[in-house]
C-alpha cells in the first residue's frame, strides 16, 4: 500500500518518508524565476499552503536531492542556499493583548541562536537586525516565509479591541519587511484571509486570484487521476462503483473551488486523501473543525441564510480583502473557502459566488442548524425521506420536533422569533440539510414565493404565515400564481400553507391543496 500525505506539512519528511507527492515544484520555480519579489496567498484552511511553504523552504535552503524525480529538478540549475526565515503563527493562543509580540519573540530568537543576538528589543527591529546579519554573513539576501499570518486576526475576530491590538504588531512586524528590502531575496506569506487594515500587506503581490498560481495548492482532477489512480481503483471497488462512477462522486463532494474565474475547478486536498486513505466518502473536512466565527459573523450582519440561493454577487475589488470593522461575512466566507467563484460578469464587473460541492453545502447548513438548536441535529435527514414519499403529516411533525427543540432563551434568536423570517430561514436551513436545494423568493407576475422544494415528480409550494392562518397563506400561493413556473413541468404540484404563532413559537395549523389537516392522501414520488 503507497502511504498517502495526510497531515503532513514538512517536505522533508514527505519526500524521505515516500508519501504520494502531486507535484507543485513547476509553481515555485515560476515564483523565484520572477525575481526579487514579495508575495502573499490567501487558500482556505487544511488546503496545503503549510506544505507549499516548506516545499519553498527546502528549495530556498538549496535541497536539491529532496527534489529528485520532481519538475523543480529540471527548471533549476544553480541550487543557490540562501539563509531562510521560517515564521509559522500556528500553534499558540492569540487571547489576550501582547500575545503576537510575545510569539514572534520566541521565533525570532530561534534565529538569533544562529545568527547571533540583536540589540533591539522589539520584534519589528530584532528582524531588521536578523536579516542584515544574515545578509552580512552569508553575503546573500534572505529569504522570509510566514504562513499562518492571519491566525491571531482569525481567533480574535469577533474581539475588536484585541484584533486592534493583534492588527498593531502585526502591521510593525509586517513594514519591517519593506524596510528591509535590501536585505531581501524573496518574501512569500500565506493565510486565509487578506486584512486590508494590516495596511503593508497591500504591497505585497497578490496571487490569490492569479489564473497562473490557481492550481498551486489543492488537488486538480488530472492530478486525481494520475497520481492517484491505484487508489481510486481501489475506492471504486470498495464502493461498488466503476472509476468513472468514484471521480464522479469526488467531484460532486470535494471538487469545484475557483480561485480565479474561468479556471478548472481545484479539489480539496484533505477530504480527497482522507477518503483515498479510508476508502470511505465523508464530510473530512468539516470534522477538523467548525466555522463558529464566521456564524457570528452572520449573526451580527443582515445576512440570512436565503442569500445563499438567491445568489451572492460580489466585486473584485471587495472578494479578496476582509475589514475587520465592517460587518460583511461575504469576503471571509469566500476566503475561508465556503463560498466560490462560480461565474463572472463582464458587464456588471460582478463575481457570483456560491457553494463549491456538497461537502461544504450540507456542512455549513448543519452548523447554522446547530447554531438554531445548540444541539446535534437527529431528524433533518428525515426531511427529505418524508417529502420523497409524500408524507405530509410526518413531515410536519418532525417539523414541529425541531421547533420544539430550540432553547426559548436564545439571546437573538428570541427577538426574530417574533418575525415571519425566521421561520422562513428555518425551513430553508433544515431542507438544505437534508440534502434537499430548495429555492426561495422565485418571481412570478404578481409576487414572489416563500420556499420551493422540486423532486422528481412533485413541486412542494410552500407559504409561510405567522399569527395568521393556514388557509390564508393557501389563498397567497393561488392569488399570486406560484404555481404558474411549473404549470408545464408535468409534475404534481402540491400547495403547502404553514401559520405559526408567536406564542408557542411552532407550528400552529397547515393545509396542504386545500386538505385540512390528516385529511390529505399519501403522495408516492
Amino acid at each position: 500500500m503507497r502511504k498517502l500525505p495526510i497531515g503532513i506539512q514538512d517536505f522533508e519528511k514527505l519526500r524521505t518518508g515516500g508519501f504520494v507527492y502531486a507535484d507543485k515544484t513547476d509553481f515555485i520555480h515560476k515564483l523565484a524565476a520572477e525575481g526579487s519579489g514579495a508575495y502573499f496567498l490567501g487558500r482556505p484552511r487544511r488546503f496545503g499552503k503549510s506544505l507549499l511553504i516548506s516545499t519553498m523552504e527546502a528549495y530556498f535552503q538549496g535541497k536539491r536531492e529532496l527534489f529528485q524525480g520532481l519538475k523543480l529538478e529540471g527548471l533549476e540549475k544553480d541550487w543557490t542556499e540562501y539563509p531562510v526565515f521560517y515564521f509559522d503563527l500556528s500553534g499558540a493562543k492569540y487571547d489576550q493583548p501582547g500575545t503576537v509580540d510575545k510569539k514572534l519573540g520566541v521565533l525570532l530568537k530561534f534565529y538569533e541562536n544562529i545568527w547571533g543576538n540583536a540589540a533591539a528589543p522589539d520584534p519589528p527591529d530584532r528582524l531588521l537586525d536578523l536579516l542584515r546579519k544574515a545578509h552580512q554573513q552569508t553575503g546573500r539576501r534572505a529569504v522570509v516565509l510566514m504562513d499562518e499570518y492571519d491566525k491571531p486576526l482569525l481567533e480574535s475576530i469577533n474581539d475588536q479591541k484585541l484584533n486592534e491590538d493583534h492588527r498593531g504588531s502585526l502591521r510593525a512586524f509586517y513594514s519591517m519587511l519593506k524596510n528591509a528590502d535590501r536585505h531581501l531575496r524573496f518574501v512569500f506569506l500565506t493565510g486565509v484571509t487578506k486584512f486590508s487594515q494590516v495596511s503593508d500587506l497591500n504591497q505585497l503581490n497578490d496571487i490569490s486570484m492569479d489564473k497562473k498560481y490557481a492550481g498551486i495548492c489543492g488537488i486538480s482532477l488530472r492530478e486525481l487521476e494520475d497520481d492517484f489512480g491505484p487508489e481510486l481503483r481501489e475506492l471504486a471497488e470498495a464502493s461498488g462503483m466503476s472509476r468513472d462512477e468514484a471521480v464522479a462522486e469526488m467531484k460532486k463532494r470535494y471538487d469545484g473551488y475557483h480561485f480565479c474565474e474561468n479556471t478548472a475547478g481545484i479539489f480539496n486536498p484533505f477530504s480527497v486523501l482522507n477518503t483515498l486513505a479510508k476508502q470511505k466518502f465523508k464530510n473530512y473536512w468539516f470534522q477538523t473543525g467548525t466555522p463558529t466565527f464566521l456564524i457570528k459573523l452572520l449573526e451580527q450582519s443582515n445576512f440570512t441564510p436565503h442569500n445563499f440561493a438567491c445568489g451572492i454577487e460580489i466585486r473584485p475589488d471587495d472578494i479578496n480583502d476582509y475589514r475587520a470593522d465592517e460587518i460583511d461575512p461575504v469576503p471571509i466566507l469566500y476566503q475561508s473557502g465556503y463560498l466560490t467563484i462560480a461565474g463572472y460578469d463582464e458587464n456588471t464587473n460582478k463575481y457570483t459566488l456560491d457553494f463549491p460541492n456538497e461537502e461544504v453545502r450540507q456542512g455549513f447548513f448543519n452548523e447554522l442548524l446547530r447554531s438554531y438548536m445548540l444541539k446535534p441535529v437527529s431528524y433533518a435527514d428525515k426531511f427529505k425521506e418524508t417529502l420523497l414519499k409524500g408524507d405530509l403529516n410526518g413531515f410536519i411533525e418532525y417539523a414541529k420536533t425541531l421547533l420544539r427543540s430550540i432553547p426559548y432563551d436564545l439571546n437573538n434568536k428570541a427577538a426574530k422569533a417574533a418575525k415571519e423570517g425566521y421561520y422562513h430561514e428555518l425551513f430553508y436551513i433544515m431542507l438544505t440539510v437534508a440534502g434537499l436545494k430548495p429555492k426561495v423568493e422565485e418571481r412570478t407576475a404578481v409576487g414572489r414565493s416563500d420556499l420551493v422544494v422540486e423532486t422528481k415528480n412533485m413541486v412542494y409550494i410552500f407559504e409561510f404565515k405567522l399569527d395568521k392562518s393556514a388557509d390564508e397563506a393557501l389563498r397567497q400561493i393561488d392569488e399570486k400564481a406560484y404555481a404558474a413556473p411549473y404549470a408545464l413541468a408535468e409534475k404534481k404540484i402540491v400547495k403547502i400553507g404553514v401559520n405559526f404563532t408567536s406564542q408557542t413559537r411552532n407550528i400552529g395549523d397547515w393545509k396542504a391543496s386545500g386538505a385540512p389537516n390528516g385529511q390529505i392522501e399519501q403522495l408516492r414520488d
